[in-house]
């Protein structure tokens, strides 16, 4: 099928529509959309690599010689091994069966001992005694020994490089043999006298052997079972023999201090019964001395529950206290009943039989006086006789009734106080009788304590003793189970260091260190790098790509014409060549020649978004290809901010457009301006920089000048400036049939480019594509790529 692969699939489904398998379509149209999506982030990766390729090398070089240089001065290491067995351990001394016979623990077969084991032989406390067996603090061959005095790093180099004769032998290969060689004796086991000191000062060398020292279990995996009860230990050090001897009294060191260990613990288990023997003795003395002392101090005379006084005097004591409880409970109410509003006046009226009387009394005399005024007055005598009797006997009847009710309270109170008195006496009566028997349980809780103490110390006394005979039988003899099955000798060949591999690794991590760089720097660069790229982003046609001229020099060389019309060498488009660059050209014209339908434009600016991007060179190229077609070309130097068409073509700048612009322009006058130049090409210049050279572009008479030009020559082609930083551009891209926006791959920022192409679509102007200047590719490749 021909045409747009992205169209063909969709075309695809649509025609299959109705067809029993349109999902086949469908996954094909997936498939390929993945493949060109990876394709492209394979290629950026690519691209990315390739532009930062020197600095990929340079960090893998650097990386390289870096890790050599440290390699070469390393010392050769050599590994000696040694191997020890450890056989099954017996252990009775504490041990005793239901029967009362031994037991005997085989921990050979537990994983924890032989793992205790591991750790006893890269223990600080052997490795100290190995360093004090051999004087390590007082020998310098073991800290500095003569392979790194004597160490060559071209030596090394050579070697690493593959580059030795085959007759050089290493420092440590030459070693120190016979300076070291292996104890009589071991050093005695003074771990436990050893002060903070000394261990401080062993330290280095214990941490020294240390960080060489390997131990391993053996595996056997031939066998069936495969796990063994050897030991590898191996040591790493520049000189053999060191290496050697070192491994040798680890091993040594580490079977003597097993003997003694086994040997001593028989004793040590000895002793400790005999003085647990004795104190148990001791202490049963002590106990019934203690018992007896006891029971005489807390008056104890029987523990039966049955005889005890203390518990009978607890219980009478607490029904008292339910009595007094009870009857202050009751005193309580009544004289609370009796603060009552009116409780107490009510109560002397009832029990006040005086009070009665009175009250009658009264009721006849109020008769009387009432009788007597019926026919006096009040101011009568026998009615104020009357009225001071009446006042006389309610004066009286109240104060009886205030003494009644004072001595009805009094002694409610008094009786209240003398039940709670009562109450609180037998509470606290009770209290100490509880706390005497509180006293009396708890001796008895500690005399039953005292005796089940005696008790428990007999048992065991018994049971001491009888181990005790064990024991003695037991130390009969005491095998050691640490036997040392190989000892080391000196290697001959060194292990290490891998000077190879970490070169290798070097460079690996500089490569991907370096690609990973290169990737990041590409993400952080905000320019243009492809063709593509540039239509992915401005959605615009690339007309073509420009290769990078390797032999060109600066922009005011690339283009050199005298006024005499002769050519400089180093034009970049030549009289009727074949280079690929004057093909790339060639495509440009046409592209432009068919940017619009119907006819060719005859009027073009080609502008850029920020300086240095080359859209000078471009135009003056552009007006050169345009030429050789025999065509009447104009090129109209617009910038008036930094003109350079006429340094390019070494013309005069003393008239120019600015002179065109800021007159009045007659028929002819723009003639006078224009400078003839070679190979068709005609040129007018910017002429004096003008103050304001934006409003000079868009006033009438650049329309008119334009349209006066347009009837002359056939095309037109209009170099103006950066577009992103001045309205210059702007303006002259509304007076002409279209703009070619040049983007230089490497320099022009994604977000200039697309400000620009905006400025340019808000104005209304045509861009009919873009130039992407410095492609760095063939221009035939760029031909095939681009001539669509």
């Amino acid at each position: 099928m021909k045409g747009d692969p992205e169209k063909e699939p969709q075309s695809l489904i649509r025609l299959d529509a109705s067809a029993p398998y349109p999902k086949l379509y469908a996954d094909y149209d997936h498939r390929w959309e993945r493949e060109e999506r990876t394709q492209q982030i394979v290629a950026g990766y690519w691209r990315a690599v390739r532009r930062y390729l020197w600095l990929v090398i340079g960090l893998v070089a650097l990386a390289a010689a870096a890790t050599a240089i440290y390699m070469a001065r390393q010392p050769d290491l050599y590994l000696a091994r040694a191997r020890v067995e450890i056989g099954s351990e017996e252990d009775s001394a504490l041990s005793l069966s239901p029967t009362g016979g031994p037991v005997v623990i085989n921990r050979s077969s537990d994983p924890t001992y032989f793992s205790t084991q591991l750790q006893i032989l890269t223990g600080s406390q052997l490795l100290r005694r190995v360093v004090r067996t051999l004087d390590l603090e007082h020998n310098p061959e073991f800290l500095r020994p003569r392979a790194v005095r004597d160490l060559s790093p071209w030596l090394n180099l050579r070697r690493m490089l593959m580059l030795g004769t085959g007759q050089e032998k290493s420092a440590g290969q030459r070693g120190t043999r016979g300076q070291m060689p292996l104890p009589s004796e071991i050093a005695p086991a003074t771990e436990s006298q050893d002060d903070f000191d000394v261990a401080m000062r062993l330290d280095p060398y214990v941490r020294t052997i240390a960080s060489s020292l390997k131990v391993d279990p053996v595996k056997e995996v031939r066998l069936p079972v495969k796990e063994t009860r050897l030991i590898d230990i191996s040591f790493r050090h520049p000189d053999p023999y060191v290496a050697a001897t070192v491994v040798n009294t680890i091993a040594e060191t580490y079977k003597l201090s097993n003997l003694e260990k086994r040997t001593s613990a028989r004793a040590t288990t000895s002793q400790f019964l005999q003085r647990r023997i004795a104190e148990l003795q001791a202490q049963i003395r002590a106990g019934e001395a203690q018992l007896l002392a006891y029971s005489k101090s807390h008056q104890i005379l029987s523990l039966d529950p049955s005889q005890n006084t203390v518990v009978e005097r607890l219980a009478g004591l607490n029904r008292q206290l339910l009595d007094a409880e009870n009857e202050r409970k009751l005193a309580e109410a009544a004289y609370l009943a009796s603060l009552e509003p009116g409780a107490a006046e009510a109560m002397v009226e009832k029990e006040d039989g005086i009070s009665v009387a009175a009250l009658n009394k009264l009721t006849e005399l109020r008769q009387r006086r009432a009788q007597l005024l019926v026919e006096a007055t009040e101011e009568m005598p026998e009615v104020k006789e009357v009225n001071e009797q009446i006042a006389e006997l309610e004066r009286q009847i109240n104060e009886a009734r205030a003494r009644a009710k004072d001595v009805m309270l009094t002694n409610l109170r008094t009786r209240y106080r003398q039940a709670l008195a009562r109450e609180e006496a037998l509470r606290q009566a009770f209290d100490e009788q509880r706390g005497e028997t509180l006293t009396q349980n708890e001796a008895a809780i500690n005399y039953r304590i005292i005796q089940q103490e005696i008790e428990t110390n007999k048992s065991l006394l018994d049971n001491l003793l009888q181990r005790a005979k064990e024991n003695g039988m037991a130390m009969a003899g005491v095998a050691n189970n640490i036997h040392i099955v190989e000892y080391a000798f000196p290697p001959n060949r060194p292990i290490g260091p891998a000077r190879l591999q970490a070169v290798g690794l070097a460079i690996v991590l500089g490569l991907a260190v370096g690609i990973g760089l290169a990737i990041f720097l590409d993400y952080l660069d905000d320019s243009l790098q492809s063709a593509e790229e540039v239509e992915r982003e401005l959605h615009l046609p690339a007309l073509a790509a420009i290769p990078t001229v390797s032999s060109r020099r600066s922009l005011s060389k690339a283009v050199a014409l005298q006024t005499d019309g002769t050519a400089h060498p180093e034009l970049l488009v030549g009289d009727g060549g074949e280079s690929g660059l004057a093909e790339t050209y060639r495509q440009l014209r046409t592209s432009v020649l068919l940017s619009t339908p119907g006819h060719a434009p005859k009027t073009l600016l080609v502008a850029s978004s920020a300086e240095a991007e080359g859209k000078s060179t471009v135009a003056v190229n552009v007006a050169l290809i345009l030429a050789q077609t025999g065509a009447q070309v104009l090129l109209i130097d617009a910038d008036m901010r930094r003109p350079k068409l006429h340094e390019l073509f070494g013309l005069k700048n003393e008239r120019g457009l600015s002179t065109l612009l800021s007159s009045e322009i007659r028929n002819g006058d723009a003639f006078k301006c224009i400078h003839d130049s070679a190979r068709g090409v005609q040129v007018l210049t910017s002429g004096p920089l003008a103050p304001h050279p934006a409003e000079l572009l868009g006033s009438d008479q650049m329309r008119a000048l334009l349209e006066e030009l347009r009837a002359r020559f056939d095309y037109i082609i209009v170099d103006s400036p950066p577009i992103a930083y001045f309205t210059d551009g702007v303006v002259v891209a509304t007076l002409v049939d279209g703009v070619m926006l040049v983007v230089r791959r490497g320099k022009s920022s994604r977000r200039i480019v697309r400000r620009t192409q905006k400025i340019l679509h808000d104005v209304g102007a045509r861009i009919f594509g873009v130039v992407f200047n410095h492609a760095g590719m063939p221009s035939d490749a760029a031909y095939y790529r681009y001539n669509r």
